[in-house]
């Protein structure tokens, strides 16, 4: 066989490379279709980095923009940026299942294990049918979102815009992307009720994964559900309330962000701002005049993200579980790790320690690289890094400056985010056929702590 041949059937059989060169290829088409000047107001080309950069912002449902998003693009341009979200948040194989579907053909087995890796499946049974779910349920969150939205913002900008700004920003929360086209994010709206909750509860539905709705929708009851729906709702549910407790404790004397709203208005805004660092890059006070705690905290929940085959990025809300009752485990001195009577295997203790690993090895290199190339300090630059490789787009005012070398490394450091550092290091690493040794070394001791 060819070096070309081998080299094609190694393509076929790695899903996770497919998986991570199809974002990638996404990228490269949403951003050709962003250079062209029709995509602009001015009828003039944004330049193919900075459509490079909105694309993969786009694509890796992450919000960060160089330009305002509102202002800057036509709506053929808005048009192909909720596209590329829409594409980006369900998965560019969901779509590609949906266009088979509508055209009557049969999902290969190849394909079958490229749904799987995506929606981060553990078996490949009733993977079709999983994926008319995720479809299905998908457009009719978003719809009734766009619905509810459109109360406020079709009195607030006319019938066609309103009806617009409702359907883009519904799929923009629901993906957990965090693109706006009002152009100051949800700073009008800090303390309307309707629009807050809106998108609060679509980047929280979008967030918790697709695999904790059906598991939802079958057992009804808290008590029958599934290890990984049970973790992914408590973990969600402290993070949220945590983190909002928090920043209403931290910012309620903050001349410019809570210290002017009521109080109704200042625990609606500390709501929103606990909930929009699980990967949503929307705001409804001004991010760049926050105390550095709350921007620490924010930090922490950025990197920390959302669920397991959700829209979201971050190293996942269960990985992060697994973590903190190992922690536990360790210190109480007990043996297994336990979660609602349930032992986690070793393995996946593995994987998430992995996984966080790579996550904070991947975004303290990029942050101190930018130190470097970029002219900002040092917490605007890890809060800009974290919020890339969480696919969140909350920025501190550094995004729009960003130097050219530094676009590139953030367009880098939202693929890494989006596609998992561990896929990307096994679709791009060389592998051993069989990992399992027929003889294993002894064992050493070492001193640790």
């Amino acid at each position: 066989m060819s070096f070309l041949k081998r080299r094609l059937v190694e393509l076929e059989l790695n899903p996770p490379r497919v998986l991570a060169m199809g974002f990638g290829g996404l990228i490269l088409i949403g951003a050709i279709l962003l250079n062209l000047p029709v995509a602009s107001k001015t009828g003039e080309s944004i330049g193919f980095l900075n459509a490079l950069f909105t694309s993969a912002s786009a694509v890796c449902v992450t919000g960060l923009v160089v330009v305002n998003t509102g202002e800057f693009w036509s709506l053929f341009g808005q048009i192909v940026i909720i596209i590329l979200i829409q594409m980006g948040g369900l998965g560019f194989m969901t779509m590609a299942t949906l266009v088979a579907l509508i055209l009557g053909k049969k999902i290969t087995l190849k394909e079958r294990l490229i749904i799987k890796e995506q929606l981060n499946q553990e078996t490949m049974s009733g993977l079709v049918k999983l994926t008319k779910y995720v479809i299905l349920a998908t457009f009719s969150i978003e719809g009734i979102g766009a619905i509810l939205l459109s109360t406020r913002f079709i009195p607030a900008y006319g019938f066609a815009k309103g009806v617009w700004f409702s359907i883009f920003h519904s799929i923009s929360a629901f993906c957990n992307a965090g693109f706006d086209i009002i152009g100051s994010s949800m700073v009008p709206f800090v303390g309307d009720i309707v629009v807050i909750l809106t998108i609060s509860f679509l980047i929280i539905i979008g967030g918790l994964g697709f695999s904790v709705y059906i598991d939802i929708s079958k057992n009804k009851k808290l008590v029958r559900l599934s290890l990984h729906s049970k973790l992914v709702l408590a973990i969600t549910l402290i993070l949220i309330v945590t983190g909002m407790i928090l920043f209403y404790l931290i910012e309620w004397d903050n001349p410019a962000t809570l210290y002017p709203l009521n109080v109704k208005d200042r625990i609606l805004a500390s709501f929103f701002q606990s909930v929009v660092p699980r990967t949503a890059g929307f705001n409804s006070v001004d991010i760049s005049k926050l105390e550095d705690t709350s921007v620490f905290i924010i930090i922490i929940l950025m990197f920390i993200g959302g669920s397991p085959g959700s829209t979201a990025g971050g190293i996942k809300t269960t990985t992060f579980g697994a973590i903190i009752l190992t922690t536990l485990t360790v210190i109480k001195g007990n043996k297994d790790v336990v979660a609602y009577k349930k032992r986690i295997p070793q393995e996946i203790i593995y994987r998430s320690l992995a996984i966080a690993s790579v996550g904070v090895f991947l975004v303290t290199v990029v942050s101190l690289i930018l130190t470097l190339s970029e002219d900002a300090t040092f917490l605007d630059l890890l809060f800009e890094t974290t919020s890339a490789f969480g696919t969140v787009g909350l920025t501190r005012g550094v995004t729009p400056n960003l130097s050219n070398f530094g676009k590139v490394l953030i367009i880098l450091t939202m693929y890494s985010g989006r596609v998992g550092p561990l896929t990307m290091a096994f679709a791009f690493a060389k592998r051993q056929k069989n990992n399992s040794s027929s003889y294993r070394y002894s064992e050493g001791n070492i001193l640790v702590g």
